[in-house]
């Protein structure tokens, strides 16, 4: 048959939606992600909150109509979002022809092949012994990856619903990751991105201790220009990690550490580490013991019980601390965790203010951090010719892949996908910096 995969949401599904297709070519189906013609459509979907649930629902909407056409045969849906709504999805979206769950996704070959003979497959194993392992069909540029090294959240985060859709913390084998890691390296990845819902605990579970310095020892072995970390949540900073962090030329010295906020009271409330004062602490540190490290979070505006006062010390915090990158969310009250049925909701409309506030105000500190790379020299990964921009676009140390800006850059010559370049820095727009390659 063949089999179109449609992947929503975070670089973790990506990884699963990759597990399948591989999967689903090794039994001799053929694989792609263009749904018009296909015999099978497989949307893993992500419902997290409610922007990405009503992009799944657009989606399946979507392909319902290519089915109608006649274009498209059946449609399997997976991932959070039927994990999240089996029943509701399959009462109100006659569009989707099967469903699987979060705990079944090595189930995929054996459930298209039940939708395309007119069955109404509905696959939901445990989420919390599902297995990782497995080839990829890696679907990133051949010179970046993703390489998740767990599965699962123990955070239980008031806000949260992800441990509920994913299932407990569990680490892969270091040995595991290695070798997968070296599979990557050898087919040509430089940019190596460790991923998992919080990359801080791994191996704690499975050794009884965390060992992410000395994953990060091992991978630093393996010939990859930069090793990206994502995420790492502000309570896992210890001596040993700071130190691996500084001293392996290898990690690139960006760290992604989701603080969601930093009013005391309001982290207590919702199970997270911290008070404004250990914040600062750990940003002031990190900047003292890591020199260049670029700081990137993620920050909702609107938890129950945020006031005016918790609104103004978040941005005085942000405007302080100088934290160079950060997502900015308004907070969604998600039926079945902790923080819906708290009191002190805060009105939807305040909060979208204060979103549009704080991305101004960090805006800011984004544009002071690219003033001060004017006229230095910095190393950038080429990601090729932009023709409407007239010149490449690539990204430094400091920019993360789809979730942060680019590097605008001119040359003489010809620069290929997947080269590092010295760029000069030359001026901004729009938030990203421009420049020209340094002979």
């Amino acid at each position: 048959m063949k089999i179109a995969f449609i992947s929503l949401g975070c670089s973790k599904n990506l990884i699963n939606t990759e597990q399948m297709m591989a999967l689903c070519r090794g039994a001799g189906h053929t694989v792609t992600g263009e749904p018009e013609g296909a015999d099978v459509a497989v949307l893993n979907t992500c419902g997290f909150i409610d922007a990405a649930k009503s992009e799944a629902i657009e989606h399946i909407i979507a392909l319902g109509e290519l089915k109608r056409s006649g274009k498209l045969g059946k449609l399997l849906v997976c991932g959070c979002l039927s994990q999240r709504y089996r029943e509701e999805m399959g009462k109100e979206l006659p569009e989707v022809d099967g469903m699987m769950g979060t705990g079944s996704y090595d189930s995929i070959v054996s459930a298209v092949e039940a939708v395309a003979r007119g069955e109404r497959p509905e696959t939901f194993g445990d989420i919390s012994a599902t297995s990782e392992e497995g080839e990829r069909l890696v679907t990133t540029p051949g010179y970046t990856a993703f390489l998740k090294i767990a599965e699962g959240c123990d955070n239980f985060c008031a806000f949260c619903i992800i441990p509920y859709l994913r299932g407990r913390y569990r680490s892969r084998s270091m040995e595991a990751i290695l070798a997968e890691a070296g599979t990557l390296a050898e087919r040509g990845v430089r940019e190596l991105i460790l991923i998992a819902q919080d990359i801080g605990p791994y191996g704690k579970d499975l050794y009884g201790e965390k060992r992410l310095p000395e994953l990060l020892h091992e991978l630093c072995k393996l010939p990859f220009r930069w090793i990206r970390l994502h995420y790492l949540y502000p309570d896992h900073f210890d001596d040993r990690l700071i130190q691996v962090i500084k001293e392996q030329p290898k990690i690139v010295k960006y760290l992604d550490i989701p603080l969601q906020h930093c009013n005391g009271k309001l982290l207590r409330s919702m199970n997270r580490w911290g008070t404004e004062e250990e914040l600062r602490g750990l940003v002031e540190r990190l900047r003292a013991q890591i020199p260049g490290v670029v700081l990137r979070t993620s920050l909702i505006c609107g938890l129950p019980g945020e006031g005016e006062e918790e609104f103004e010390e978040l941005c005085k915090f942000i405007s302080e601390t100088g934290i160079e990158r950060a997502g900015v969310f308004q907070y969604s009250r998600e039926e079945g965790t902790r923080a819906a049925g708290m009191p002190d909701q805060v009105p939807e409309e305040i909060a979208r203010q204060r979103v549009e506030r704080l991305v101004e105000l960090q805006s800011r500190v984004l544009d002071v951090y690219n003033e001060s790379r004017l006229g230095t020299v910095m190393e950038v990964l080429c990601e090729g010719f932009d023709p409407q921009m007239g010149c490449y676009a690539g990204r430094t140390y400091a920019d993360s892949v789809e979730v942060d800006g680019h590097v605008w850059f001119t040359a003489a010559g010809v620069v290929e996908a997947g080269a590092f370049v010295n760029v000069r820095m030359t001026g901004t727009l729009d938030g990203d910096l421009t420049g020209e390659i340094e002979e």
